[in-house]
């Protein structure tokens, strides 16, 4: 399927690996120009050269970085300065870390909000005007499955996430963006083979005493599927919301977990 979007300039957060990179080369794979945002410029670096070097990039593609913390005020005025305006934007920031909630204190909270909450907001804001002045915008925001499902030793994650997705669901649907060909919607993924489900492994492995082999297969074993999700799958599903043929979707929650969230909506 032609998504429609070659040509389109799209910013991807968190895209030197994971989830982020997966949305990153399924974009660039449509021929959309790419700049992608990570912290650790080794990594980032990394992540363009695979994509340059992808054979099914369109030759005119143009990949392009910006090493930078999307979630504070000088990262996000590094990658506008690269480039001012964008189509499309896969907001995505690494999630917090998991734990008991009676050792967070507020700076932990504040963080949470900042990271996964408000810094999406900022780009929304910074993005969406300039989409509806064109006719044509995507913003997909890499949240979780836990805004669903909650995850105990995610408290940090529930919450924030929750946060936007409040928030997405009201601008989502006001006339100005909606009507102008503008959507929001939230890709929420389950477990995905990537580092931040390691890490979420290890968290529970501590507070369990059980391996961390051990948790992941009792994991996989939930999961109608049978198995943990991979980039490349999540990628083509962000591509697709990010298309011309899915105008009519706004304000959504979408999730990608092989069937383990148990609820009928």
């Amino acid at each position: 399927m032609d998504m429609g979007i070659a040509g389109k300039w799209a910013l991807v957060c968190g895209a030197s690996k994971g989830l982020g990179f997966g949305c990153a080369q399924a974009l660039v794979r449509e021929g959309v120009h790419v700049v992608m945002v990570a912290r650790g410029p080794q990594a980032l670096e990394a992540a363009v050269e695979k994509l340059l070097a992808d054979p099914a990039r369109p030759a005119d593609t143009a990949v392009q970085h910006v090493a930078a913390d999307i979630t504070t005020v000088e990262g996000r005025a590094r990658v506008f300065a690269q480039r001012s305006d964008f189509d499309i934007v896969i907001t995505n920031a690494g999630g917090p870390p998991p734990g008991d909630f009676r050792t967070w204190d507020r700076e932990a909270w504040i963080k949470a909000v900042d990271a996964n909450m408000l810094t999406p907001i900022e780009l929304i804001k910074a993005t969406v005007d300039n989409m509806a002045a064109r006719g044509f915008g995507r913003i997909v925001n890499i949240t979780s499955s836990a805004v669903k499902a909650p995850i105990d030793i995610l408290g940090l994650s529930n919450g924030a996430r929750s946060g936007l997705t409040g928030f997405v669901a009201g601008v989502a649907r006001t006339s100005k963006l909606a009507s102008a060909n503008v959507t929001i919607n939230n890709l929420l993924p389950g477990a995905y083979d990537t580092d931040r489900l390691k890490a979420t492994m290890a968290g529970a492995a501590e507070k369990t005493g059980k391996s961390i082999e051990e948790l992941k297969d009792a994991r996989r074993k939930l999961i109608p599927a049978q198995r943990f999700g991979n980039p490349d799958e999540f990628g083509a599903a962000c591509a697709f919301l990010c298309s011309q043929h899915a105008g009519y979707i706004t304000g959504q929650n979408i999730l990608t977990d092989g069937g383990a969230y148990p609820g009928t909506y």
